[in-house]
């Protein structure tokens, strides 16, 4: 799960991260009101689950209270596009109102799980204010690594290290350590999968906060975070997505035009792997999961038909824990329940799947039979591009 940037700023904020002083705006009114309190000149942000705002138009400073209140009209309502959004681009529909700071200098500093290492890593840059993607393309020595240890954790003299190499001099060492400290805190209690302040500032004065702040948290972990689950903001999502986690189903829109129906995350992922393989692309990832009821493939079936790029759809169904022929009888309940109109590749395979193949032969559905995984896909791809 996504949150705002102000949302990360108030969950920093609690574990020790010094953050600018702001509030959240929800109309012009309220950006006006808000930049009074803070002094007039001020900073205003778009708040969108995306980065590159500023490139897009979304960040701007306002010098004095009618300024904010016209910018803050102006961007409340619009679509802002940047590289992160697409074409498309994402509405404005809150606004963080900022004071503004003397910055003397910008570094990036992020947490995330390394994948090859197995823990969490702390990255830094002294090349701060930009995406951290393009540092590395361009000059990967640029990019400062730190290892969490799973039992001694962050230890001061690697917070100590990484501000000396960040260039950090007198007080500043004191304070980007103690920074860096909290938000590996901030890290590790909220069960987040990135925390990333970019950039992290240096002030004239020698202060150091977070400009920025983004926050992802593991979704299977927000049972233990009930105050962070309540920061959710669905107009920020796919509407598909929104549906599909209403019926607990793993779904993520993509931009291809053969759906997929899998019982598995894995056979998923190998699913999309052998469309791509054969010359097609997956319009989505869908696991329904291993005990997947009658109404979660009804519901399934609902929002492959909901997406206009599905032409065809791959059903790719492994019976382990649930029976094939089990699934097969929800399978046809329930595309005739949604009343399904595109046409479905089913490749069954495990318990009972002789029974479960009978059961869709006989359904009288616009259902296909493939005789494994590749020849599944090679028949989806066919039948998306309108090939008999």
């Amino acid at each position: 799960m996504k949150i705002h940037e102000y949302q990360g700023k108030q969950i920093l904020s609690r574990f020790g991260v010094e953050v600018p002083r702001g509030e959240v705006a929800f109309s012009a009114k309220d950006a006006a009101a808000i930049a009074a309190r803070l002094g007039g000149r001020c900073v205003v942000k778009a708040q969108i689950h995306a980065g590159g705002r500023g490139k897009g138009g979304g960040i701007k400073v306002a010098a004095g209270v009618e300024e904010a209140e016209r910018l803050a009209r102006g961007m409340i309502g619009m679509t802002l596009v940047t590289p992160q959004t697409g074409a498309q681009g994402k509405k404005v529909r809150r606004l963080l109102i900022e004071e503004t700071l003397p910055i003397a200098r910008e570094i990036y500093l992020g947490i995330t799980l390394d994948r090859q290492r197995g823990t969490p890593v702390v990255m830094a840059s002294a090349q701060g204010g930009v995406e951290i993607e393009e540092v590395a393309k361009r000059d990967p020595a640029a990019i400062l690594m730190e290892p969490i240890d799973p039992l001694l954790g962050f230890r001061p003299f690697q917070a100590r290290r990484l501000a000396f190499a960040l260039g950090m001099k007198g007080d500043e060492i004191g304070r980007a350590a103690k920074l860096m400290t909290a938000l590996v805190r901030a890290y590790e209690e909220t069960d987040a999968s990135l925390a990333e302040i970019n950039p992290l500032i240096v002030t004239t004065d020698g202060r150091v906060l977070a400009l920025d702040a983004k926050m992802n948290f593991d979704d299977n972990a927000l049972f233990r975070h009930p105050e962070i689950r309540d920061m959710r903001d669905t107009d920020e999502e796919d509407p598909l997505e929104v549906e599909a986690s209403a019926h607990a189903l793993n779904y993520i829109k993509l931009d291809g035009t053969v759906g997929c129906m899998v019982n598995g995350a894995g056979l998923a992922m190998a699913t999309m792997d052998i469309i791509k393989h054969v010359g097609g692309a997956p319009a989505n990832f869908l696991d329904v999961g291993g005990g997947a009821s009658a109404e979660q493939v009804a519901a399934a079936f609902s929002i492959l038909q909901a997406d206009p790029s599905v032409k065809a759809v791959l059903l790719n169904i492994f019976g382990g824990i649930l029976r094939v022929d089990v699934l097969a009888r929800g399978v046809v309940e329930a595309s005739r329940k949604v009343g399904v109109k595109f046409p479905i590749v089913a490749r069954l395979e495990g318990t009972n799947v002789e029974e479960g193949r009978k059961i869709l032969t006989g359904a009288g559905l616009n259902i296909t039979l493939a005789d494994g995984m590749l020849d599944a896909a090679k028949k989806v791809v066919a039948l998306a591009a309108g090939v008999r």
